[in-house]
């Protein structure tokens, strides 16, 4: 094997957090490769967060141009281009995939296109080997001291509605649909689920949402959950909750479900152009040779230790160990990397993991929700404060939603923060420093907070957790 095929670390897959710890181990000045089937970026740049936020923008633009008059203007004649809409979402995404390809090339990383599997170890001092088939069947075998697996996941299918790419979909298809549909179910109320549903409902399709649980997004504090169900509801997207999907028939014009009532009720059908399923996901982990070296799954997902580590030599992050969200797999990334680097890096800090979702209005979340810290006996000082008397959402038109803050009572750290509304998924960085650094509410307090801006709900919020809420 020639020094051309030597490294010393391989990283599987190209995603968020594969490419981001290519990127930190090659700057620590270990020699890298990245092997990636698909786009690099992986599903995040390509098929998931960037893409998805592009069409919400189309969306949230064409929502805004119907809405000219309360601003003023005169505006008619507004129509949507489907077609030209997904263009641009692809086009951006395009793009953020040729970044990292520069990004590649700066940092001296191999980009290896193709499909990894782990070959077995002729003993445990030799290095790992790797297999990669190319697209033309040839395969080429590389080898590294140590391997990242960073393969992430798929679409998880639900029984009783197996993906058709037409009338039964997962959420490739849903960004990339020859047409606009006029009639779109979807299944589950997750972020990805009500990210569509807002998306397709501000372009006029006529938007179900089926969900097992009581209440949408269901993760997220039970106040969020209402506040985003009566948005939804005032945006005229239906709601089937606490409902569970028996069977969907798909034909070559519709799609028929088939439901229940959660607990026993009637039964009941509802017919669409598409059915978005939105449940989960599944790992991709068929065929990486994982068995060879003895490394176990729970639930289909890698199981690691505190280090990331699934065997000896090799790690793995991001969805491809049930962590979900781009920016956990990122931030895993470069602990790896510096941890392979003789580094002594801080854990992950998974208590305190924000949660973004961009439908409209936004929700974003940090910590631990109201019933959950007092599920864990934890005394809270509780703070709530509503948008709308702040001089930016009347000036800027925007849905009001509210800002959640949980204090621990007797030391005064941030438990929690649950916010809905306008630009939430930014402000939610500084309740995140708060989460993680001595910040505490007195702290917060002190921080001048510039005015007019929605960030000052943040401070009110907390004001209001400790009995002095000054516009409320």
């Amino acid at each position: 094997m020639t020094t051309d095929n030597q490294f010393d670390l391989i990283v599987i897959g190209a995603g968020p957090g594969g490419y981001v710890a290519a990127i930190r181990a090659s700057q620590l000045g270990l020699r890298v490769a990245c092997v990636e089937r698909e786009g690099l970026g992986g599903i995040c740049l390509n098929w998931g967060c960037i893409p998805t936020k592009a069409l919400l923008r189309s969306a949230e633009v064409f929502e805004l141009m119907h809405r000219a008059a309360e601003f003023g203007l005169k505006a008619s004649g507004v129509e949507a281009d489907f077609a030209a809409i997904i263009v641009r979402s692809r086009d951006i995404s395009s793009k953020i995939s040729k970044g990292v390809a520069f990004l590649f090339k700066k940092n001296n990383i191999t980009h290896i296109a193709g499909t990894a599997t782990l070959l077995a170890r002729s003993g445990v001092w030799q290095p790992h080997r790797v297999s990669v088939q190319g697209a033309d069947g040839s395969a080429l075998t590389y080898a590294a001291k140590h391997v990242l697996v960073a393969t992430g996941a798929r679409a998880r299918p639900m029984p009783g509605a197996a993906f058709d790419d037409a009338r039964i979909i997962d959420y490739r298809r849903a960004m990339t649909m020859p047409a606009q549909p006029k009639r779109l179910a979807v299944l589950g109320a997750g972020a990805i689920g009500v990210e569509f549903a807002s998306f397709y409902r501000a372009l006029g399709t006529e938007v179900t949402i089926v969900e097992f649980e009581p209440r949408l997004v269901p993760r997220e504090d039970a106040e969020v959950s209402a506040e985003l169900g009566r948005a939804f509801a005032k945006r005229g997207i239906a709601l089937a909750l606490n409902t569970k999907l028996l069977s969907a028939t798909a034909s070559a014009s519709d799609v028929t479900l088939a439901l229940e009532a959660r607990e026993g009720g009637a039964a009941s059908t509802l017919v669409a152009d598409a059915l978005l399923v939105a449940v989960g996901v599944v790992a991709n982990t068929e065929n990486l040779g994982l068995e060879a070296h003895g490394i176990s799954t729970s639930r289909g997902f890698i199981v690691v230790d505190d280090a990331l580590r699934a065997a000896d030599g090799i790690y793995a992050i991001g969805d491809v160990i049930g962590r979900g969200l781009a920016h956990t797999a990122s931030a895993e990334g470069v602990f790896v990397a510096e941890y392979l680097a003789g580094l002594a890096p801080k854990p992950v800090p998974y208590h305190a993991i924000p949660a973004c979702t961009y439908c409209h209005p936004e929700v974003a979340s940090v910590g631990m929700t109201e019933a959950a810290a007092k599920d864990a006996g934890i005394p809270l000082r509780i703070g709530k404060f509503p948008f709308k008397p702040l001089g930016k959402t009347m000036a800027a038109g925007e849905y009001p939603g509210f800002v959640k803050t949980l204090w621990h009572a007797e030391t005064g750290e941030l438990v929690g923060a649950h916010l809905i509304g306008p630009a939430v998924t930014d402000l939610i960085g500084e309740m995140t420093l708060a989460k993680t650094t001595e910040v505490n509410a007195e702290s917060l307090l002190h921080t001048v907070h510039a005015h007019p801006t929605f960030a000052e709900a943040l401070k009110e919020a907390t004001e209001a957790a400790l009995g002095h809420a000054i516009h409320l």
